[in-house]
């Protein structure tokens, strides 16, 4: 996969699809400079008009990553000020993902352990390999516990139940198993999953911008929300697309019975 950096992230960009790299092989450790790089990424991004879908994967073939590099934890404590600094600005920068407004793709393969869960939790799609993933919050072999959000956003994606029982016995499951419990939306072949990744951000990249943004606006959050917010929400979104030119174009591409091609302006 051929990028335009060296640094801790790896970028290429197809079209309107940005591919983010973890650049650390074969572990792929989110090391100190993948944080602060990462940050800055997110931040170009979220302004970036012509991105209009990301996926995130780690480098090589053998893990998406390892999770923290906890190596550096005291360093990045001294540098941030305190513990509480640095998780916060972990808990920033997934929270601004989650909120981009713009569909972002995780590939769960080889170890997807902490960190490399936490950060796939605050995308809006995560596909796994079929075989060798070891996907969890093992946080307990280690006398902690999560973090950088992970066991919230996990008891949000699979319900109480399976949160429990993955992080209080620090249980790492393969991607058919997070499949089964809806932690993962697809599974695919090692050997497929990044290409399969890649198409569905250029799927999602081909969808009407406005439309994408503000559906995520309300679905983003959903199982927190009251339903007379939610359909608030909803009401907005409408409002939001209306008379919009990839509404018009839909319209029309339903009428005349051709495919629709959104984005155009």
């Amino acid at each position: 996969m051929p990028s335009t950096s060296s640094g801790a992230v790896l970028v290429e960009r197809r079209g309107a699809v940005t591919i983010l790299s973890i650049n650390d092989a074969p572990y792929n450790r989110m090391s100190l400079e993948f944080m602060d790089e990462l940050e800055r990424l997110v931040e170009s991004l979220t302004s970036d008009e012509t991105v209009r879908a990301v996926v995130i994967t780690g480098d090589g073939d053998r893990n998406f990553s390892v999770g923290m590099n906890l190596k550096q934890l005291p360093q990045g404590i001294k540098e941030k000020g305190s513990a509480d600094a640095l998780f916060d600005q972990r808990l920033k920068v997934l929270s601004a993902i989650e909120n981009m407004g713009k569909p972002w793709v995780a590939t769960l393969f080889g170890y997807c352990l902490g960190g490399g869960l936490e950060l796939p939790l605050a995308c809006h799609f995560r596909l796994a390999a079929d075989d060798g993933a070891e996907i969890g919050l093992p946080e307990m072999d280690l006398g902690t516990v999560p973090a950088w959000g992970g066991s919230a956003r996990l008891v949000r994606c699979v319900g109480r139940d399976h949160a429990l029982d993955m992080i209080l016995r620090a249980k790492k499951i393969s991607g058919p198993e997070a499949l089964r419990i809806g932690l993962v939306q697809e599974v695919w072949p090692s050997a497929e999953l990044k290409a399969k990744a890649i198409a569905l951000g250029e799927e999602l990249a081909s969808m009407p911008r406005h439309a994408v943004k503000a559906m995520l606006g309300c679905l983003v959050g959903a199982e927190t929300k009251t339903l007379e917010q939610s359909l608030r929400d909803e009401r907005d979104a409408v409002h939001a697309t209306q008379n919009t030119p990839d509404q018009v174009e839909g319209i029309m591409a339903f009428l005349e019975k051709r495919k629709p091609a959104f984005n155009q302006s």
